[in-house]
């Protein structure tokens, strides 16, 4: 079987300023988890419906990810409970780009994904100034009672369908650490597909062939079962 990186090849590349209409701001989203051996594979089979993200000639990207959340854990748990109408408070750094950016990501009561964000120069460990404004206008969430509670960092494929708006995000070597403790889950693979409106997607079609279901699992839940002991965990 070739390496990822000889199937990664084989893809057309796209650039950063040629995604900016494939943006999905406002989305839904389907994600699967599947053994990071298969991998391979299932690209070899998509290479040619889709165009893969290119970024300082790599096509790998990695990703640096500071959430917040209350000192108990409010907003882990409502996505732990399926409660909608939830949000993710974040700042993200896209490493090989170098840009930063205040993310507050609110998952709705119709299954939808909507995502506000803010260019900064910084991840920051304060939220305050125009980062506190718009949490106050987005949300209903107190910015005073939120501290940085984990990082979430990996690696990323991005792949854009070459015909609808679609996006595939592929994340490996995930890594979870907070002040104390430092976890990585190397085997798996977390896959999410990304449009506008439901439409035929060639890798929705793959991940039904070798009948992998849909599942539901948050990066940031993943790592707080995985750091904090004392947070509910079914």
């Amino acid at each position: 079987m070739n390496t990822l990186s000889q199937v990664l090849s084989r893809f057309e590349p796209i650039s950063l300023e040629q995604m900016d209409n494939v943006r999905l701001m406002d989305r839904t989203d389907t994600k699967f988890v599947f053994r990071i051996e298969q991998l391979p594979f299932f690209l070899e089979q998509v290479s040619n419906d889709y165009r893969v993200l290119e970024v300082t000639s790599a096509r790998i990207s990695r990703y640096e990810t500071l959430y917040f959340d209350t000192e108990d854990f409010q907003l882990y748990l409502k996505h732990q409970n399926g409660k909608l109408n939830r949000y993710k408070i974040r700042f993200r750094k896209y490493v090989e780009s170098g840009l930063n950016f205040f993310e507050i990501k609110f998952k709705n009561n119709k299954g939808r994904t909507i995502k506000e964000r803010i260019r900064r120069n910084d991840i920051e460990y304060n939220l305050e100034g125009e980062i506190r404004r718009l949490i106050n206008e987005k949300t209903p969430l107190d910015p005073r009672l939120l501290i940085p509670r984990l990082w979430v960092n990996y690696s990323r494929i991005t792949l854009v369908n070459k015909i609808s708006r679609e996006r595939l995000t592929i994340d490996i070597n995930l890594n979870f650490k907070n002040n104390t403790s430092n976890k990585n889950f190397n085997s798996i693979v977390i896959a999410e597909i990304k449009q506008e409106k439901s439409s035929p997607s060639p890798f929705l079609k793959i991940m039904k062939q070798h009948h992998i279901r849909e599942g539901s699992i948050s990066k940031y839940c993943l790592g707080v079962i995985s750091l904090y002991e004392r947070v509910k965990k079914k």
